[in-house]
C-alpha cells in the first residue's frame, strides 16, 4: 500500500518541490526522510550520497508509482485532460500506448483510465479520440459520467455500448447527482444495489460524504417517484427539502420546534442508514 495518496489532479511542480524537500531532509540526516529513502529505493543509498534522482524515485514509489518518469506521465496526462487538450493526450498515448489502459494517475483509483477520467469531466472530444485509439473502458466511463452528472457524455458513452447494470444507481446516489440517477433510471437501471437491496440507494443518499443539498432533495424525490416509501417524519421532510411536508408536521405538532431528534429518527435504521 502506498504511503501517500496521489490527488485526483496531481501537480507536477508541487511534486518537484516535494522531491527537493525530501532530498534536503535526507542529506541533513532527518530520520524519517532517511527511512523513506531506504523503504522506497531499490538500492541501498547512504543519505550523504543521495541525489535528486534518488529522492524522486523514492517519492514516486511512496505514491504507489514505479518510477519518477511514470509519475511525470501521470501528471501530464491528467493535466491535459483537465485542460481538454486532446492533442497532448493523443501524443502521450501514441508515445506510450500502455497509458490507454492504465489508470490515468498511474495508480488504481475510481477515476480510471484516461477515457474514464475524461468522462468524469465531460471531455467528449478526448473520449471520442481515445475510443478511436482503442480505449476499452466504455462501461466504467459511462458509469463515471452518470456519477458526475455529465449527461451528454453519458449518453454518448451509452451509444458506444455503456449500459446500466445492477447497482449502477449507487454511484449517483453517492454523489447525490439527481440528474445522473434520473438518466440511469430512464435507461432502465434497477433501483437497487448490487445485491438487489431496494433501500440501499436511500441509505447511500442519506449517509454519503456528498454535500449537495439540492442534489440530495432531487435524489430522494426520484426514489419516492419510483415506489420507495420514505418515512413520513419531520427529519425526512428536511432531507427531502419538502417544506410542505414539514409544515404539515408542524401544524399537527407545534412543539416540534423545541424537540431534539435522535440519530435513529434522523437516519432511520429500517433504511440501513448509519449517519454520524
Amino acid at each position: 500500500m502506498a504511503d501517500r495518496h496521489l490527488p485526483v489532479r496531481p501537480n507536477l511542480d508541487q511534486l518537484k518541490h516535494q522531491a527537493k524537500d525530501l532530498l534536503r531532509a535526507i542529506r541533513r540526516g532527518d530520520p524519517s526522510a532517511a527511512a523513506e529513502l531506504h523503504k522506497h529505493h531499490p538500492e541501498r543509498i547512504e543519505p550523504v550520497d543521495a541525489k535528486l534522482a534518488d529522492a524522486q524515485l523514492a517519492l514516486a514509489r511512496s505514491y504507489g508509482l514505479p518510477s519518477w518518469p511514470r509519475l511525470v506521465l501521470a501528471c501530464r496526462m491528467t493535466d491535459a485532460i483537465w485542460r481538454d487538450d486532446a492533442d497532448v493526450v493523443r501524443k502521450l498515448v501514441l508515445q506510450h500506448p500502455g497509458l490507454l489502459h492504465e489508470d490515468a494517475r498511474g495508480v488504481n483509483g475510481n477515476w480510471g483510465p484516461p477515457m474514464s477520467y475524461a468522462a468524469n469531466l465531460g471531455r467528449d472530444r478526448i473520449i471520442a479520440m481515445l475510443r478511436e485509439l482503442g480505449a476499452a473502458d466504455v462501461q466504467h466511463a459511462f458509469e463515471r459520467a452518470c456519477l458526475q452528472g455529465k449527461l451528454d457524455t453519458a449518453r454518448r458513452l451509452h451509444a458506444m455500448g455503456g449500459r446500466p447494470i445492477v447497482g449502477s444507481v449507487m454511484g449517483p446516489c453517492e454523489t447525490q447527482s439527481g440528474s445522473g440517477l434520473a438518466l440511469l433510471l430512464e435507461l432502465g437501471a434497477e433501483l437497487s444495489d448490487k445485491a438487489g437491496g431496494r433501500l440501499a440507494p436511500v441509505a447511500m443518499i442519506l449517509g454519503t460524504y456528498g454535500r449537495n443539498p439540492e442534489g440530495k432533495h432531487r435524489c430522494l424525490e426520484i426514489v419516492a417517484e419510483h415506489g420507495i416509501e420514505l418515512p413520513d417524519t419531520p427529519p425526512m421532510a428536511v432531507h427531502r427539502g419538502r417544506i410542505d411536508l414539514l409544515d404539515q408536521h408542524l401544524r399537527r405538532d407545534p412543539a416540534l420546534l423545541a424537540r431534539t431528534f435522535s440519530l435513529e429518527e434522523i437516519y432511520p435504521p429500517e433504511l440501513g442508514c448509519h449517519g454520524e
